[in-house]
């Protein structure tokens, strides 16, 4: 039998993504649409300005939109909801959804770093779900939070955990490049992107030296331990659409040739044995040397996969390396199903 989900914010950028991911999910039957007030009671298609390539999906256009209230009746069987709202809003919507006995997967900031909330990349620390049993003690309630990190985040940790568990890390530097569609649809005008690259991004290089540090890290005594070493960012964006690129500098803690970090990285596959349905291969090697690029490789894995090229030698560092991501969908909503499809096949 398939579990009644819902998504919060289903008009938006995210939250159509989480309709693309969803509308025929294997695993997940999507029967609750819910956004702000002004679009609460008419159809999703008339309700949405809709962004993506492909057309709405046939079984969602009609679907009537509900209000976004944990106690509206047509959330009474919906055991899961996929969070994309504003942070500002989801501190307190998905606080009440979980109080009323849902497992929220958030795809927003607003609980990311808190002491009884698992940050989740499957393929990095699934073992940090077993916080949600501390959580559930400290908050008294059934539901639960359970968040992705920030999109750039998940595309630095997934290449850097391989690297950690085979070689060690000392020290990484990252500098981004990060698509117009991380803002969302209004938030950088054409007028500001256009023949520019905008060298400041709020929030957004602290959000990716705290989380990824938490991500890598350990859970011990009842507390997250981060990863034992240094982080530096440095983030841009630039006028691309989808797609994040990140330069990736690392000085790993034993001496290591660029040949040992790309075989360790191709043969990175930790989630395999689950047949998730949102899984493909974390992380995708190119050999061209100018790869990867977002036009031509953001889509690889239907968007879920990482894709990794130019590694060589750094004359500071250890190893450095170009690293590219579907930042829509393996760093949003793609992020938060593949967590839910994990949870449910191994947790649940």
């Amino acid at each position: 039998m398939k579990i009644n989900v819902g998504v919060l914010g289903a008009t938006g950028s995210v939250g159509q993504r989480f309709i693309q991911l969803l509308a025929e999910h294997p695993m997940f039957d999507l029967t609750v649409l819910a956004a702000s007030e002004r679009s609460a009671g008419k159809k999703y298609s008339e309700a949405t300005y809709w962004h993506q390539s492909e057309p709405i999906p046939e079984n969602v256009r009609d679907m009537i939109i509900k209000p976004t209230d944990p106690n509206d009746e047509s959330f009474e069987d919906v055991d899961i909801v996929f969070s994309a709202l504003p942070s500002d809003l989801a501190k307190k919507v998905e606080l009440e959804f979980a109080k009323n006995g849902k497992l929220v997967f958030s795809n927003a900031s607003a609980y990311r770093m808190e002491g009884d909330v698992p940050l989740i990349v499957p393929e990095v620390n699934h073992h940090h779900f077993k916080v949600l049993n501390i959580q559930r003690e400290n908050r008294k309630w059934d539901g639960a939070i359970i968040t992705n990190p920030n999109c750039s985040t998940i595309c630095a940790v997934i290449t850097l955990k391989p690297i950690m568990d085979s070689f060690g890390i000392d020290l990484v530097n990252i500098t981004t490049m990060q698509a117009v569609s991380g803002a969302g649809y209004n938030g950088v005008s054409s007028m500001a992107i256009l023949d520019n690259v905008i060298p400041y991004i709020k929030n957004e290089e602290e959000k990716m030296q705290t989380e990824s540090l938490k991500i890598l890290g350990d859970y011990e005594d009842n507390e997250f331990k981060n990863a034992n070493f240094k982080i530096g960012v440095s983030c841009n964006r630039v006028p691309v659409i989808d797609g994040h690129t990140e330069s990736i500098f690392v000085k790993t803690k034993i001496e290591v040739e660029p040949e040992e970090i790309i075989k360790v990285m191709d043969n990175f596959d930790p989630l395999k044995e689950y047949n998730l349905p949102t899984y493909a291969k974390p992380i995708v090697i190119r050999y061209e040397e100018d790869r990867p690029q977002p036009r031509l490789d953001r889509n690889t894995g239907d968007g879920m996969s990482i894709v990794v090229g130019r590694v060589r030698k750094d004359p500071i560092f250890t190893v450095k390396y170009t690293a590219l991501e579907h930042n829509t969908i393996r760093g949003a909503a793609g992020a938060s199903v593949i967590n839910a499809e994990l949870f449910v096949k191994k947790y649940l």
